[in-house]
């Protein structure tokens, strides 16, 4: 079998009701920035579409490909990985591609036929079901009480599913033996909050106490009394500020969602102190680097403020993102929401492993804050575990 062999073979699977998915792996250059690509199929308007997931390092991003144009990226990909995992509704096909692109492929036949899903894509299957009552949502008025969710609210009730999904992606990461510290800083309305409890608690049965902080006296009362009255008996609200909160010594999961500027960088740098195995932090209103920038080879874009201040906002979280990694951290940018519905849809995820930053780390951190002219609040913050960063925006390292 030819690599044209195996274009056709895709081709052939992806519209003749076999393909279920696909995973591409081992790129063949060091310096490709895209690690892993996961095909899927999927209907958009009738018509069939390919879902191309493409993981950097950090970062996940995904684009949908009518069928007619899949041919382009599939023989790139062709050309540029080594190793294809395709699952098939009758058998699952493991194709290594050679060097000298010379093609092997082991077959493997399965005993039950497996079938192709194409409504997950169109018609949402959330954690949370649209039909099954929630007591939380039904008191935070998403839903009525049949289930049903209200036609204001499906936005919510899509972005509470969205945070569930990335909240069962951290279980491998907590204890299994022991009780789980959850805290959530600016948890305002406590959407969010109540769903990570109801989905922690009720549907998974872990043993954890969360807290939810907040400036906002009277929306703390309100969210307490929601706790007390659905026996949320392992969730509290209080009334405080992220940087002076001393309530806890280790915490296994801080999340912080929408805390205004430099609020993100104290509740990430207490995350770290802490210890804690896993972080999710949504940013918001990022004005920090916006003053700083002094970056004259730039200056095509940032002459726009608009530019300027989008770019500042991605300078910052991909800092943090960063600092995170230097600090013993497997840190991800993530896509939280859609754009169409708030532009707060970046995420950061971080999953404690304690690795130490080899040399090109550091070199590529410093170089990218001296560019810019830096000095990012969350490098103070941390600068006890950074020492081997310099605390001015000199271009060596000392």
């Amino acid at each position: 079998m030819s690599v044209d062999d195996v274009l056709e073979l895709l081709q052939k699977r992806m519209t003749d009701g076999t393909f279920i998915r696909a995973t591409i792996s081992q790129p063949r250059l060091k310096s490709n920035e895209i690690k892993r690509i996961k095909l899927k199929p999927l209907v958009l308007k009738g018509e069939l579409h390919i879902q191309f997931e493409y993981q950097h390092e950090r970062v996940l991003k995904h684009e949908n490909v009518a069928f007619d144009d899949v041919e382009q990226p599939v023989q790139q990909a062709l050309e540029n990985y080594k190793q294809f995992h395709i699952d098939l509704t009758n058998e699952t096909l493991q194709i290594q591609i050679s060097k000298k692109m010379k093609v092997s492929i082991k077959r493997i036949f399965l005993d039950t036929e497996k079938t192709v899903d194409y409504a997950h894509n169109r018609t949402k299957q959330y954690a949370l079901k649209e039909g099954t009552p929630y007591p939380f949502l039904i008191r935070l008025g998403v839903q009525t009480p049949e289930g049903k969710v209200k036609s204001q609210k499906h936005d919510k009730f899509r972005q509470i599913n969205r945070f569930v999904e990335l909240i069962d992606d951290t279980l491998s990461h907590l204890p299994k033996d022991r009780s789980i510290r959850i805290l959530d800083f600016g948890s305002g309305k406590s959407y969010l909050t109540f769903a990570l409890y109801h989905y922690l608690r009720i549907e998974k049965g872990l043993d954890i106490r969360v807290t939810g902080l907040d400036l906002k006296k009277e929306v703390i009362e309100e969210c307490q009394e929601i706790a007390h009255d659905l026996q949320y008996d392992q969730l509290e609200f209080l009334v405080g500020d992220i940087n002076e909160y001393e309530g806890d010594t280790a915490v296994d999961m801080v999340v912080t969602l929408h805390a205004c500027d430099v609020a993100t960088d104290m509740a990430l740098a207490k995350a770290v102190t802490w210890g804690a195995s896993v972080i999710l932090s949504v940013p918001c209103c990022q004005h920090e680097l916006f003053t700083q920038l002094q970056a004259p080879v730039l200056d095509v874009m940032l002459q726009h403020g608009l530019v300027k201040e989008r770019f500042a906002a991605l300078a910052t979280d991909s800092i943090r993102a960063e600092l995170l990694t230097l600090v013993g951290y497997e840190s991800q940018l993530v896509e939280f929401i859609d754009m169409e519905h708030t532009p707060k849809n970046i995420l950061i995820r971080a999953y404690r492993n304690d690795k130490q930053p080899n040399q090109a780390q550091i070199d590529r951190y410093i170089a990218f804050r001296n560019l810019l002219q830096a000095t990012p609040f969350l490098e103070n913050e941390l600068k006890a575990l950074l020492k081997f960063i310099p605390n001015d925006n000199s271009s060596s390292i000392q």
